[in-house]
């Protein structure tokens, strides 16, 4: 057992659960006042319920050890109800039980990361049965394909093993997998009431929460990378130097965009690119050196910067850029490493800019596209079926007065209360 290793993962753990706040408030900030509370519940509500189905079934599907052999789904009863994983192994090099905290946080938060493009308008309790049927259907399986590897006697995920794409972290288990999602729901739930009508989606209510919460992500994304390495050595330095660096170009990258097009650099535009830089660096932070991570964050804030507005142009109502930033992000930073990989970073392959050839670029294409199909088409047979039984969207007075106060009976900002009066002393009597 390595205690420095288990305690970096231990550390890994405590700062990607971070992440959960912080996206609740970056997404909270940037829905109308009426939604906030909403926003907050979805992320929250989603996080609890996956952590639940993680520990019953989950976890097993995940990783346990592929079923007849195909890498398609792992065996659901090898850890069911987390059976053999709080054993203490002594050849372990960490303990299970923190390599299954650390995943779970994994799944939460991709499907967390759904509910950004159907704010406004969908159904609490519709959002949570999608939740724990889409992380069951689409979210397990993928996982096992991208981040099962083969061991000992057990057989792993087809993408990472038998196609040998690389995704460090998961731009494609967790970011094209849900902006594909997103995508989807988008498709079943429709537009907001008055949409592109009005010029587009509302303005943010509180651009200080937003930042507060991309901040927080950042903060937290170094141990959403760096605990990917599972270890406290040099592959974990290397992913955090990355991740930091894309995260600066990316950043500006999207700046740059938006001064070109609009004439004006925004604080969302800030936020948003710095998200983008961390979505882009994820599946590549463990294959490119850091001059490579420049690179690939700005590639990556400048196509998102672009890739939002196309939501205008196809009529497609993603409230938050689910798909411009996750979707497209993944899809960037999946396929650069084939272009951008070097053998001097952790994972040891080059790509077509180091000599490798075109072999790696065309295996991180079939795995990207492989997952977004899947995510895509499992997603919208998912939200059509919740559609025709329990409905998904609020009724349209719902939607127009605000979901926070009809689906929550809660306010976020107590606008209305009056100042409590303080009596004026009587006068002390004379003499």
């Amino acid at each position: 057992m390595d205690t420095g290793s288990t305690a970096w993962m231990l550390a890994s753990t405590a700062l990607v659960c971070l992440m959960v706040p912080g996206l609740a408030l970056f997404y909270g900030g940037m829905v109308a006042a009426k939604s906030v509370l909403n926003m907050i519940m979805m992320t929250f509500g989603s996080v609890a319920l996956v952590g639940c189905i993680w520990v019953v079934y989950g976890f097993s599907a995940s990783f346990g050890d592929s079923i007849g052999g195909a890498g398609l789904l792992g065996d659901v009863s090898e850890y069911f109800g987390m059976r053999g994983v709080i054993a203490d192994d002594p050849k372990a090099v960490i303990p299970l039980s923190v390599f299954a905290a650390f995943q779970a946080l994994f799944a939460a938060l991709t499907a967390a990361l759904i509910c950004g493009a159907i704010s406004d308008r969908i159904k609490f309790g519709a959002w949570m049965a999608f939740t724990g049927i889409w992380v069951t259907l689409v979210y397990l399986p993928v996982a096992h394909w991208v981040f099962a590897f083969d061991g000992k006697g057990v057989v792993g995920g087809w993408i990472v093993n038998k196609l040998g794409a690389i995704d460090y972290a998961g731009g494609t288990a967790v970011h094209i997998n849900s902006g594909a999602a997103a995508l989807a729901v988008i498709l079943v739930l429709g537009r907001r009431i008055g949409w592109q009508k009005e010029g587009g989606q509302e303005r943010p209510h509180n651009l200080p929460l937003v930042m507060l919460g991309a901040g927080l992500l950042w903060f937290g994304w170094f141990g959403f990378n760096g605990g990917s390495a599972l270890s406290s050595g040099n592959a974990a330095s290397v992913v955090v130097l990355n991740t930091f660096t894309a995260t600066c170009s990316a950043m500006l990258g999207w700046l740059l965009v938006e001064k070109v097009r609009d004439g004006h650099s925004t604080t969302l535009g800030a936020a948003s690119g710095a998200i983008a830089g961390l979505v882009a660096i994820t599946p590549s932070c463990g294959a490119v050196s850091p001059v490579g991570a420049l690179a690939l964050g700005a590639v990556g804030g400048a196509v998102c910067a672009l890739a939002v507005g196309l939501k205008y142009r196809f009529g497609y109502d993603d409230s938050l850029d689910v798909v411009g930033i996750h979707l497209v992000g993944g899809l960037t930073g999946t396929l650069l490493v084939g272009v951008l990989a070097t053998s001097d970073a952790p994972n040891g392959v080059d790509g077509l800019l180091y000599g490798g050839g075109l072999s790696l670029l065309g295996k991180q294409a079939v795995g990207a596209f492989a997952v977004l199909a899947y995510s895509f088409a499992v997603t919208w047979l998912i939200a059509k079926a919740l559609d025709m039984t329990m409905g998904l969207r609020v009724r349209p007075e719902v939607e127009q007065e605000g979901v926070d106060v009809h689906l929550h009976a809660e306010s976020a900002y107590d606008l209305t209360h009056s100042p409590t009066t303080v009596p004026t002393p009587e006068p002390a009597a004379a003499g």
